[in-house]
């Protein structure tokens, strides 16, 4: 399998531009693999989906890996299976039933492109693949069953589809959401998936796992309030996707309850503690400091 992947020079650290560029090549080659030989609307719109985003998952991935001397080859396919996850999440969430949302990474969603069926069935093959891939990262045995048994259970109803599910209920909840209760539910829908990313490290090498527990749901959270950041300063074309929606209905966000200033100022902290939390890592860590920097910095 090892041999369809870019080359990956052992261990090398990396400058922030050029891990995320080499996360998105490693994970895109491993799924373009598993559906090598299928066409049709709906492998096509799965690599469709998981093309040309930040693959900042994937890159969490394979950097933990690294820092645990893990070639970062051999955590590929937790760093696709996690990229095929989000994309999922995302080609589900865009559709009418959910968000209604017409661009996606600055491209047409995929139930615009295709239509509502072919998005359905494609998110639905991307999270059944990203099972089999991240039972595809060579570890021990007991460590691979540990992220399998973990990405579930960060992408199910105590994660990502229980933060989803709790987002959609607050649309019509007679009064706003309050910070406490935001924080509970994006620890779930963002912050699930960006935690677990974080721990793939320390999962194959069955090593201690709370600096990147503490770095994983501190840049989560920070990546949320970016997004909320984004939503009231960005603008569509630079963004990728609709922009001002949270204000339009109504939702309680960071901003709304912090105030802009006072939301980037809670990003920053979450950033200087996620940077903090890596300390035992000395230098070997700094591509990941870099990451965290480039989280609230991002202008899409």
């Amino acid at each position: 399998m090892t041999d369809r992947l870019p080359r990956i020079a052992a261990l090398d650290r990396r400058p922030l531009k050029d891990a995320l560029s080499l996360a998105a090549k490693v994970a895109e080659a491993r799924i373009g693999f598993a559906v090598t030989g299928l066409s049709g609307p709906v492998p096509d719109a799965m690599k469709y989906a998981v093309t040309g985003g930040k693959s900042l998952r994937a890159f969490l991935a394979l950097e933990t890996a690294r820092l645990h001397d893990i070639n970062p080859a051999a955590a590929a396919g937790a760093a696709a299976a996690i990229e095929c996850l989000h994309a999922y999440s995302l080609v589900h969430d865009d559709l009418p039933c959910m968000d209604d949302d017409d661009l996606r990474r600055g491209q047409p969603t995929i139930h615009r492109k295709w239509d509502e069926a072919t998005a359905v069935l494609a998110g639905d093959a991307l999270q059944a693949l990203a099972f089999e891939l991240v039972l595809q990262a060579e570890c021990a045995p007991r460590a691979r069953l540990n992220l399998a048994l973990t990405l579930a259970h960060a992408a199910g109803v105590r994660g990502m589809v229980g933060g989803q599910a709790a987002d959609i209920a607050a649309e019509s909840a007679a009064q706003p959401l309050n910070l406490d209760e935001i924080i509970a539910l994006q620890a779930g829908k963002t912050g699930a998936l960006m935690s677990w990313s974080a721990l793939v490290g320390p999962r194959m090498a069955e090593a201690e796992r709370e600096p990147l527990s503490i770095y994983g749901r501190c840049l989560g959270l920070a990546f949320q309030i970016a997004d909320d950041v984004l939503d009231v300063t960005g603008d569509a074309a630079t963004v990728g996707k609709a922009v001002g929606k949270d204000a339009a209905a109504g939702k309680a966000t960071f901003v709304s309850l912090l105030g802009l200033d006072g939301a980037k100022s809670r990003a920053t902290g979450l950033i200087q503690e996620a940077c903090d939390a890596l300390s035992p890592y000395g230098e070997n860590a700094e591509t990941l400091k870099e990451a965290a920097c480039f989280v609230i910095a991002r202008t899409h």
